[in-house]
């Protein structure tokens, strides 16, 4: 079910790529697969205009889909020269399940209570192991390791079902 403070997205199905009969998904149906995903696919630009795309964990909160890294990694010097990104979930068969893409601005989380909040759900959803601390703006471990982390508020994003029929869903946020 989509969060309260969550703005109801404007929803379409593009008709170029869905098989006849198919419908439209509903939002909660995306947020549901956002929610649930162990995994994330995240898509940078690199200074040259290379792409890099590595998996992550990341979780879906007050309508935006999170995900951490450190200041020193490749995504993090990528997203200091352009937040825009792209976040991948689903499945990775041909014939069936449901695959979402998220299209937005990686802005940095830096405030201390949201990152408190953010990493408990971190630890909720990924176990003892991904325990954080909170210091300076950013994620701490036990081990002086520390991590950015960055919300993703959507944009854009598309839902694609696979099977029969074959759909694909666009929500757009204003």
């Amino acid at each position: 079910m989509p969060e309260k403070d969550t703005p109801a997205p404007d929803t379409a199905l593009d008709p170029h790529y869905s098989g006849e009969g198919a419908t439209a998904r509903p939002w909660a149906e995306a947020v549901a697969l956002l929610e649930g995903a162990e995994l994330y696919w995240l898509s940078t630009v690199r200074p040259d205009g290379r792409p890099h795309v590595t998996p992550l964990i990341g979780l879906w909160s007050a309508g935006a889909l999170h995900f951490c890294t450190g200041p020193s990694e490749r995504k993090a010097r990528n997203l200091a020269g352009n937040p825009e990104v792209a976040l991948t979930t689903g499945t990775n068969t041909l014939n069936e399940g449901f695959d979402v893409v998220v299209e937005g601005r990686a802005a940095r989380v830096t405030d201390e209570q949201r990152l408190i909040t953010l990493a408990e759900a971190w630890e909720a959803k990924y176990g003892a192991e991904w325990h954080f601390g909170v210091t300076d703006g950013m994620f701490s471990n036990g081990a002086g390791g520390r991590a950015e982390v960055f919300a993703v508020t959507p944009r854009t994003v598309f839902g694609f079902t696979k099977g029969d029929p074959f759909g694909q869903t666009r929500w757009r946020f204003t």
